[in-house]
C-alpha cells in the first residue's frame, strides 16, 4: 500500500471536541442509507406501521459496528450500516401467502425473514474459517466476478418494479428526490458529494412539507404527510425489539444473498485498505473482518434488525477528512445507538412519503445493478469465452425469470427457492464444473474493490 500524506492516524491529538464533530460527520454519512433500508422494507409490507423499526435499525448499526471493531482488533476504520443486498429477500417474504405464511402477520413475517438473515451471518463465519484454513485466493476462485457480478445485477433489477410502484403515488415528489440526488452526486463538492442520498431525502421531504402546508394532496386525494404518529411518539423509549423465528423457506430466501453481501464486504475492505494505506486483508486479516460483519448481522437479526454491511460512504469520509483513526468511527457508532432510543425521530423518518422512497430507489436500485456491471468490466471478464457467457446467461435468466421462485415439498415442509437463490446456486455450480476458470483474486486490487454499493465515484 502507498503511504498517504497529510493524514491523521491518531485523532486524540485533535482534542475531544473535534473528535466528536468528526464522529458526527461519519454518522451523517451513513444515516441516509441506513434508515432508507427500514423505510423501503416497510413499503414492501404495504403498511404505514413500522414493521422493520428505524430505532432497532440504528441501534443494531451502532452496536454492530462496535462488534466489528472488537473482532478486527480495533484496527479497521469501518462503519457497518444496513445492507441493501437483502431488500429483494424482504420483498419476497412480504409477498409470501402460502403454507405457514398464509394469513401471517407482517410482524411474524419479519421475524422469519430475520431468521434467514441470522443464518446468512453464520455463513460469514463459515467463509472466514475457510479463508483462515486455505487462504483467500483459493476461496475466491469459486466466487469470481463472472458469478458475483450477474448476481448483483439481478438484485437491483428484481427490485425495479417496487421503485416504479412507489414513485407513481406522486411523480412530482419522486422526480424532485431523484433530481437532488443526481445534482449532488455529479456536481456536489466535499461533504455534499458524499451524502447525496441523505440530501435527496431531506430536500424532497422539505418540498413535501411545503406542498402539504399549502393543502396540496397526492393525485389520489390522500394527504402527502401525516404527523399523527409523530405527535403521539415520546422522545425517549426502548427500541421495539422482536425475537427471531426460523423456517426453511425464509432461510432459503435470505441466506444465499450472503454470497453477494460477502463480496461487497471484500470489496469494501480492499477500498478501505487503499484509502488508509494499510492492508487490512492481511492485518488484522479478512477472516477477522468477516467474523465481525457476520456476528453483527446475526446479532441484528436476533432482535429484529436488518443485515449489516461495511459502508462505502464512510470510506469516502475517511478520504475527505484525512482522519483515519478508527476511534472516530466508534464515536459515530455510539451516536447511532443513542438515536435508537428516540422514538419521535423514528416516527418522523417513518412519515416519509412512499413517492420519495420511489424516487430515491430509481437511483439506488439501478446503481446496485450498475455495480455488478462495473465489477464485470473492471475485472476484464472475457465474454468471448463460452464458459463465462454460459455462466452469466444462466444466472441472469434464473435471477429474473423465476419471478415466483421454485416451490417443492420435503416431507411435510413446503420449501421455496427464490430467483436469487436459484441464480446463485446455478452460478457457483457452473463455475465449479466448467473448465477454464482463470480468475485470481488480488491481481487487480482496484477491480476487486468495485463490489461495494455506494453513491460516490470510486476515485479513491
Amino acid at each position: 500500500m502507498n503511504e498517504k500524506k497529510n493524514v491523521i492516524k491518531d485523532a486524540s491529538a485533535l482534542g475531544v471536541p473535534k473528535m466528536l464533530v468528526l464522529g458526527l460527520q461519519h454518522m451523517f454519512a451513513m444515516f441516509g442509507a441506513t434508515i432508507l433500508v427500514p423505510i423501503l422494507v416497510n413499503s414492501y409490507f404495504g403498511t404505514t406501521d413500522q414493521v422493520l423499526s428505524v430505532q432497532v435499525t440504528l441501534f443494531c448499526a451502532g452496536l454492530g459496528t462496535l462488534f466489528f471493531h472488537l473482532c478486527s482488533k480495533f484496527k479497521v476504520p469501518a462503519f457497518l450500516g444496513s445492507s441493501f443486498a437483502f431488500l429483494g429477500g424482504f420483498a419476497t417474504i412480504a409477498n409470501l401467502n402460502t403454507g405457514i405464511y398464509a394469513d401471517m402477520s407482517n410482524s411474524d413475517k419479519l421475524s422469519y425473514a430475520c431468521g434467514g438473515i441470522f443464518v446468512a451471518g453464520i455463513l460469514y463465519l463459515v467463509l472466514a474459517l475457510i479463508i483462515k484454513l486455505v487462504g483467500v485466493k483459493r476461496v475466491m476462485r469459486f466466487l469470481p466476478p463472472v458469478v458475483t457480478g450477474p448476481i448483483i445485477i439481478c438484485i437491483g433489477l428484481s427490485l425495479a418494479p417496487s421503485a416504479v410502484s412507489n414513485a407513481s403515488q406522486n411523480w412530482l415528489l419522486a422526480i424532485v428526490a431523484l433530481a437532488i440526488i443526481v445534482v449532488f452526486n455529479i456536481w456536489g463538492k466535499g461533504m455534499f458529494k458524499i451524502i447525496p442520498i441523505l440530501l435527496g431525502v431531506l430536500g424532497s421531504y422539505a418540498f413535501a412539507l411545503i406542498l402539504n402546508t399549502f393543502g396540496v394532496t397526492n393525485p389520489d386525494g390522500t394527504a402527502i404527510l401525516d404527523f399523527t404518529k409523530v405527535a403521539a411518539a415520546s422522545w425517549v423509549g426502548l427500541p421495539p425489539f422482536q425475537l427471531v423465528k426460523f423456517d426453511v423457506t425464509a432461510v432459503l430466501v435470505m441466506a444465499p444473498i450472503a454470497i453477494a453481501s460477502m463480496m461487497e464486504h471484500i470489496g469494501d475492505m480492499s477500498a478501505i485498505s487503499a484509502t488508509v494505506g494499510s492492508n487490512f486483508i492481511e492485518d488484522p486479516g479478512l477472516h477477522r473482518t468477516l467474523i465481525g460483519d457476520g456476528l453483527a448481522t446475526s446479532f441484528s437479526a436476533l432482535i429484529g434488525g436488518p443485515a449489516n454491511t461495511t459502508y462505502g460512504e464512510n470510506t469516502g469520509v475517511l478520504e475527505l477528512s484525512g482522519v483515519h483513526d478508527p476511534k472516530v468511527i466508534r464515536i459515530a457508532a455510539c451516536y447511532a445507538v443513542v438515536l435508537g432510543f428516540i422514538p419521535k425521530m423514528a416516527e418522523i423518518i417513518g412519515s416519509m412519503p412512499s413517492s420519495i422512497i420511489g424516487g430515491v430507489s430509481f437511483i439506488l436500485y439501478g446503481m446496485i445493478s450498475a455495480i455488478g456491471v462495473r465489477n464485470i468490466v473492471e475485472n476484464h471478464v472475457d465474454f468471448t469465452k463460452s464458459r463465462n457467457l454460459i455462466i452469466a446467461a444462466v444466472i441472469l435468466v434464473c435471477g429474473l425469470g423465476f419471478s415466483n421462485g421454485l416451490t417443492f415439498t420435503i416431507g411435510d415442509t413446503s420449501v421455496t427457492l427464490t430467483a436469487l437463490a436459484i441464480a446463485a446456486i446455478a452460478g457457483i455450480v457452473l463455475n465449479a464444473v466448467l473448465p477454464g476458470n482463470d480468475y485470481h483474486f488480488g491481481d487487480n486490487a482496484q477491480a476487486d474493490a468495485s463490489r461495494g454499493v455506494d453513491m460516490r465515484p470510486h476515485d479513491l
